[in-house]
């Protein structure tokens, strides 16, 4: 199996494909059309990037079938392209949870004690413990996570440990699908993300970014924060309305501390220019949540797990982009001799008919001399075709249907 690396990645995780058996290609400063012609020109089956974006036209060039992120989010992956050529997305979430709230958690002192300004002022050769002795503190003040994943309740573990009452939104909890007093940290639900706003003293945001989730913070949400409240955002800058961040930042005294901006550059280095990092009342870093030793080691051993699990067995751990329900409406369930040719002549019938066939799984019994087929198809089998596939077959044992 080829795998074709367009994106820096760790040296053990290199050595692990290569241990696999994969012919690895790595090339981590592909992009754009050289990353176009280099999947084209390797024929590679397996494409591993981090935020080296992958387009349609892109996949339309090889021969690809599993596009791997290394990292959490996948949005700079044309996940609809590659679903229509059949091609598997698969991501490491939770890798690099712990990377992140590290992160947002280091803002969050650093902003209550300013640690930038006061390290700027001592390079500066200037000394104002006077002015830098006001610090509000964290213990009992109150936590939003707008989010509730693998990021978000790492962060809920570290505000617990500093004495920090914890406030969450997250979809998980508004649908009633889990039940937040069975989470093992401490939390209290609230009912909106305008109603965290309103309620915590400072608001984190841990969205991944999704249809639903883009620009879901906006003015709504950002109106209700308190004067002189922080807002930390190592998510995704998608899912907050900058303009309407900037106006609460300049209007009400809204501190911020960013990792992530709206108009970045597209390249690890180069100019940047961002009329809210130039605020006194924002802290920034270099979109360098992840970047941790330690996540990079984690997300290359599970980039290796992926990759081996689907050479060895044609499965995708963590695959993105399967249909979670397909058009299927009925179940054609044939019970047969395990013998050549018998699905063959099914699927003949089938198409015959005008069915197709959505999903389909054949099982073995012991021994291997009988099997059963369950077949999900779109439309319902006439009886006459069900006559006509039992019929057709000596190895059909039985046939009949299940409504989906």
């Amino acid at each position: 199996m080829k795998v074709l690396i367009a994106d820096k990645f760790e040296q053990s995780g290199l050595d692990a494909l290569k241990a696999a058996g994969c012919d690895v290609v790595y090339q981590p400063d592909l992009k754009d059309d050289t990353l176009a012609s280099a999947i084209r020109d390797t024929a590679a089956d397996v494409l591993i990037v981090r935020s080296t974006s992958v387009t349609g036209a892109m996949l339309e060039e090889g021969a690809l079938s599993l596009v791997v992120r290394a990292g959490a989010g996948y949005n700079t992956i044309d996940v609809v392209a590659a679903s229509k050529r059949g091609i598997y997305v698969s991501n490491c979430p939770g890798k690099n949870a712990i990377a992140v709230a590290e992160l947002a958690f280091a803002l969050l002192l650093a902003a209550d004690r300013r640690v930038p300004d006061n390290v700027a002022d001592l390079r500066a050769g200037k000394w104002n413990k006077k002015e830098y002795s006001k610090a509000r503190g964290v213990f009992g003040r109150t936590i939003g996570l707008l989010g509730y994943g693998n990021i978000g309740q790492e962060m809920a573990k570290r505000a617990h440990a500093f004495g920090m009452p914890v406030l969450v939104w997250s979809r998980r909890f508004a649908t009633g699908r889990e039940d937040p007093k069975a989470e093992p940290i401490p939390i209290t639900v609230a009912a909106s993300p305008q109603e965290l706003a309103e309620r915590c003293d400072i608001l984190s945001v841990h969205l991944a970014l999704n249809a639903e989730t883009k620009g879901l913070v906006n003015a709504s949400v950002l109106d209700k924060l308190k004067p002189g409240s922080l807002f930390i955002n190592t998510a995704r800058a998608e899912v907050v309305d900058y303009a309407a961040l900037e106006k609460v930042a300049r209007e009400k005294n809204v501190h911020l501390a960013l990792d992530v901006f709206a108009t970045e550059p597209a390249t690890a280095t180069g100019e940047f220019k961002d009329a809210i990092a130039s605020l006194q009342n924002v802290y920034g870093t270099h979109h360098i949540g992840a970047s941790t030793d330690q996540a990079q080691e984690a997300i290359a051993a599970e980039t290796v797990r992926i990759v081996a699990t689907y050479k060895n067995s044609g499965k995708v751990p963590n695959v993105v982009n399967l249909a979670k329900k397909t058009p299927g409406t009925h179940m054609l369930v044939v019970r047969h001799r395990d013998r050549p040719g018998v699905l063959a002549h099914v699927f003949d019938k089938l198409r015959d008919e005008g069915l197709n066939v959505q999903e389909t799984e054949n099982i073995i019994f012991e021994g291997a001399q009988a099997a059963v087929a369950r077949i999900n198809l779109d439309g319902e089998p006439s009886g006459a075709l069900l006559k006509t596939i039992y019929r057709g077959n000596s190895d059909i044992l039985d046939l009949h249907v299940v409504a989906l």
